[in-house]
C-alpha cells in the first residue's frame, strides 16, 4: 500500500506542469541599455546672421545615431519601479534646408532623468510566460551640444553652428522584459523610447563665412524629438527563484475492510458440508481480486458438548481447532498459499447467538473466514 502510493505521488509530481514564471522586481537593480537613436528634422531661427537685423529659419535633417543609457532603481514588488537614469544620445547631420548646399557634422544630448514605470504580470490575465511588458515615463534636464556643423554653399559661403544648451527633458517608455534562464533576476530587455527635448532661446551661435567677411548671429531651436529602439540587460538584486509549485496533495486511498464468510458444521463434526466447499471457494476466489495481506480463519463450536464440565470445554476447543484445519485445507486447494493463512480454535468462546447451557446453536458451529 504504501509503495503504491509512493508512485501515486511521484507520478503526479512529474506530470504537473513546470510554472514560468516571469519576474516582477523587489528591491534594487541596475539597468544597461543601447541602441538605434532617429532624430526628427529639427527647426532652427537665426537672428543677426549674416547680418545684424536679419533673422531666418530653416531645418536640420539628421541621419544616423546611437543612444545609451544606464539607470539604477528599486522595484516595490507589485510592478511599480522608479529609477535615476543617465542618458547619452548621439546623431549625424547631412542636410540643412534653403539655397543648394552640403552640410555635414553631428550633435549629442546627455544629462540624467527621474524615470517611473510599470511591470504589467501577465499571469493576471492567465497569461504565464517569462515575459513581462513593462511602460513608463520620465522627466529631466538634457543639455545638447552640436559639434561644428559646417554647411557649404554653392557661392561660396560658409555657415557655422555651434555651442551647448540645456533646457528641459522627457520621455515615454514602451517595452519587454524576458528573463534569462537559469539567472535568476537577470532579463534582458527590448523597448522603444520617444525622448523630446526643449532648448534656451539663443544659446547657440551661427557664424556665417563670406567674401565680405565674418558674421555672427544667435539661434534657437524648437522641440527636439529622438526616437530610439534599444536592446538592455537589466538585473534585479533581491530577486529570488519563484517557489516551485505545490506538490499534489495525494489523498491515501480508504483501506478496504475486512470481508468475512461464514462456514457453519452439523454438531460435533468438522468435515465440510457441500455448501460449506461453496462458501470457501468464493471466499479463496474473492482473495485473488482484492489486496489482501492475511487470511484468518478462526474456527468456533456452541456450548453443547459430548462431554459435560471442563473436560467438555477441552473438547470443543479441539473440535473448533479441528474445523479451522478442515477450511484451511479446503482453501489451499483452492489455491490459496498456505503461508497467508492464520487459524486460531476459540472452542465455546465469542458466540454468534447468545444462548443458554449446553445449548445446540447451528449458528455457533461456525468458522469465520476473514480476509484482511
Amino acid at each position: 500500500m504504501r509503495l503504491r502510493t509512493a508512485l501515486l505521488a511521484t507520478t503526479l509530481m512529474a506530470a504537473a506542469p513546470v510554472a514560468a514564471n516571469a519576474t516582477i522586481i523587489t528591491g534594487p537593480y541596475v539597468d544597461l541599455g543601447a541602441g538605434y537613436n532617429l532624430v526628427q528634422n529639427q527647426h532652427g531661427h537665426f537672428a543677426n546672421n549674416p547680418m545684424a537685423g536679419m533673422t531666418s529659419s530653416s531645418q536640420y535633417r539628421h541621419k544616423d545615431g546611437y543612444t545609451g543609457f544606464g539607470s539604477f532603481g528599486w522595484g516595490f514588488g507589485n510592478g511599480l519601479r522608479v529609477e535615476v537614469e543617465g542618458l547619452y544620445n548621439y546623431s549625424q547631420l547631412n542636410h540643412r534646408s534653403g539655397a543648394p548646399n552640403r552640410t555635414s557634422g553631428s550633435d549629442q544630448s546627455y544629462g540624467g532623468l527621474v524615470n517611473v514605470l510599470y511591470d504589467i504580470d501577465l499571469k493576471q490575465f492567465g497569461i504565464d510566460v517569462p515575459v513581462t511588458p513593462f511602460v513608463g515615463v520620465g522627466a529631466g534636464y538634457l543639455w545638447q551640444h552640436y559639434n561644428p556643423t559646417t554647411s557649404s554653399y554653392l557661392n561660396g559661403n560658409v555657415d557655422r553652428l555651434g555651442g551647448t544648451a540645456g533646457g528641459f527633458a522627457y520621455q515615454g517608455i514602451a517595452g519587454a522584459a524576458f528573463d534569462v534562464p537559469n539567472v535568476p533576476g537577470l532579463q534582458i530587455t527590448a523597448q522603444y523610447r520617444m525622448v523630446g527635448q526643449t532648448f534656451n532661446n539663443g544659446s547657440f551661435t551661427m557664424s556665417s563665412y563670406s567674401p565680405a567677411g565674418l558674421s555672427r548671429g544667435n539661434a534657437n531651436f524648437d522641440h527636439r524629438f529622438n526616437h530610439q529602439f534599444i536592446l538592455g540587460l537589466r538585473y534585479a538584486f533581491d530577486t529570488a527563484p519563484p517557489p516551485p509549485p505545490p506538490a499534489p496533495v495525494v489523498v491515501p486511498p480508504a483501506p478496504t475492510p475486512a470481508r468475512t464468510y461464514l462456514v457453519f458444521f452439523d454438531w460435533d463434526r468438522s468435515d465440510l458440508t457441500a455448501r460449506a466447499r461453496e462458501i470457501v471457494a468464493e471466499a479463496a476466489q474473492a482473495s485473488t481480486h482484492i489486496q489482501t495481506t492475511r487470511i484468518e480463519v478462526n474456527g468456533y463450536t456452541d456450548n453443547s458438548a459430548a462431554h459435560p464440565g471442563p473436560r467438555g470445554q477441552k473438547y470443543n476447543l479441539g473440535l473448533s481447532e479441528r474445523r479451522a484445519q478442515s477450511v484451511k485445507a479446503e482453501l489451499i486447494r483452492d489455491g490459496v498459499p498456505a503461508n497467508a493463512i492464520d487459524i486460531h480454535g476459540y472452542g465455546e468462546a465469542h458466540p454468534l447467538v447468545p444462548t443458554g447451557p449446553n445449548t445446540r446453536e447451528p449458528q455457533n458451529r461456525r468458522v469465520e473466514i476473514i480476509l484482511h
